[in-house]
This record gives C-alpha cells, structure tokens and sequence, in this order.
C-alpha cells in the first residue's frame, strides 16, 4: 500500500548516528492530514483520495469548499494520491506520520525557491566572456544565439529568463527518524524549498525497508562472508601442504644423492692416489 502525507520543511539540521557519523538531515512537520474527498474510476475516472493539509480562515473558503469540508476543519492545502482499487480509505480518515517507518525510501515533492529573472550565467552556469580583447561590457551575455543560415532562433535555445518557482521531485530520500509527538519526519539530504514551504512525501514501491531489517541483513551477510572465508581460507591451507610436502621431499631426495654421489667420488679419488703411490 502507497502511503503519502503533506507537510511543511522547517530547516535542515544534522544528527549523529551511534558510530559517531555525522548525517545531514531536513526537518519536515508533516500532518495531522485528513482524507477531504475519495474518488473512483466510475465518478472520476480514477482510483485516488484527495488529503486536506494545514489550517485556514473559515470566511475564505468559498461555498463549494464549505460544502465539500462540511463536518471538517477549514484546510489550507489539498492534494490527490492515487490508491488501489481495493483501499479502505474513507471520507474524514485523519492520519500521522505514524504510518511511516524508519528506514523507509520515499520521494519528497516541493517547489523551488524562486530567483526572478536572471541571466545565462547564473541560469545556465555559462563561462562568459574573456575580459579583453573588445569585450568590453559583455562579459556575462550570451553570445550568439544563431547562425546567418537557418536566419531564425531555434527552440529551447538556453538565454536569460524566469529561475526556480517550478516543482521538484527527490526520489529515494530515507527516512532517518520519526518524532510522533510533533509529527516531524527528519530526512536524510536536502528537500526542495523554501522554509515553511508546503511538501508532499510518498513512498516508493518495492523499496519499504526498515532500518531493523537492514541491520538483520547487514549481520546475515557478514555472518555468510566470515564463514565462506574461514572455509576458503582452510582449503587454500590443505592445497598448500598438499603442494609443499612432496617438494620438501624431493628436495631432501636430491640432497641425500648429492652427498652420496659426492662420497663415492671422494672415495675413488683417494684409491686412485693412493694406486700411484704404490706403482711408484
């Protein structure tokens, strides 16, 4: 099941994990949410709830917003998820962060901080131009955009315009910690935005790992190397007396003949001397 909630990003901070590793994190107040509409593939066309978020002046909504909010608090900010056929999700359902776990991978929606108009430079991260030879008050300008043939500017052609202000999308953010008390969610890296700007956090399917289990898998793992390494270790050592042995062995063999091979030369090498004494 797809869980999803919306929230604010407070400000980024850093925590130490218990190896005394330093881990950048953003602070999210995410929640309480309320479910303010379901819809269906026979109504809407779709399967999907829209979530309610954030608190607002009951004399701004206008009166089709008081009657699709009737029984519910006045909501700021509203947000469609899709969800399965078979959801149990119901109108009024209120939900916290609670429904996450730590460990979990989601992606973090947001919308960038907006820069106004600026120019290639800054936009684009173009070089510019060198400081002489006649660049004289064109350092930070484009350059040409054309050529004389074509005699038109082609799309999606990179110059000075509107920067930031759009929606971004960060996949694969974990979750480091969850505050229950004060439905903050503490994410690892940096999430789109300005600080109290509106987010929306939803998970990844088929990446909902909690930390328990990786750390289960990360002892399996280390459990599985150590023995497969004892074992190799201790096969590698029997190859070696396997191999060494009949080396030494052959090694003393020549030795012994050597010394036996050097006797009986010394031996006839006497007899021989001692033959002439005698004939002479």
């Amino acid at each position: 099941m797809m869980k999803f909630i919306l929230g604010k990003k407070l400000g980024m901070t850093q925590i130490f994990r218990e190896d005394g590793r330093v881990v950048p994190v953003t602070k999210v107040q995410a929640g309480p949410c309320v479910i303010t509409k379901v819809k269906t593939v026979k109504s809407d066309g779709l399967n999907a709830v829209q979530i309610g978020y954030g608190d607002k002046k009951l004399f701004r909504l206008n009166k089709a917003e008081q009657g699709q909010l009737k029984g519910l608090p006045a909501l700021r900010f509203k947000k469609d998820f899709r969800v399965d056929e078979d959801s149990t999700l119901k109108f009024g359902d209120y939900f916290t962060v609670s429904t996450f776990v730590a460990g979990e991978k989601v992606k973090v929606t947001g919308t960038s901080k907006g820069r106004g108009f600026q120019g290639v430079v800054k936009r684009y991260s173009f070089r510019g131009s060198p400081a002489s030879h006649g660049h004289k008050d064109q350092l930070r300008m484009p350059g040409s955009i054309g050529a004389t043939g074509p005699a038109r500017v082609f799309k999606g052609t990179r110059m000075g315009g509107h920067m930031g202000d759009t929606q971004i999308t960060i996949e694969n953010l974990e979750i480091v910690e969850i505050n229950l008390e004060t439905n903050e969610l503490l994410i690892k890296g940096a999430v789109p935005g300005a600080r109290n700007g509106l987010i929306w956090i939803s998970t990844i399917k088929g990446t909902v790992v909690p930390e328990k289990n990786l750390l289960e898998k990360e002892d399996i793992s280390t459990e599985t190397i150590t023995e497969s390494e004892l074992s190799s270790n201790e096969v590698v050592e029997e190859e070696k007396e396997i191999i060494e042995t009949p080396v030494v062995e052959d090694a003393g063999e020549n030795i012994i003949e050597e010394g036996v091979i050097e006797e009986i030369n010394n031996e006839e090498a006497s007899a021989e001397v001692e033959a002439d004494k005698e004939n002479n």
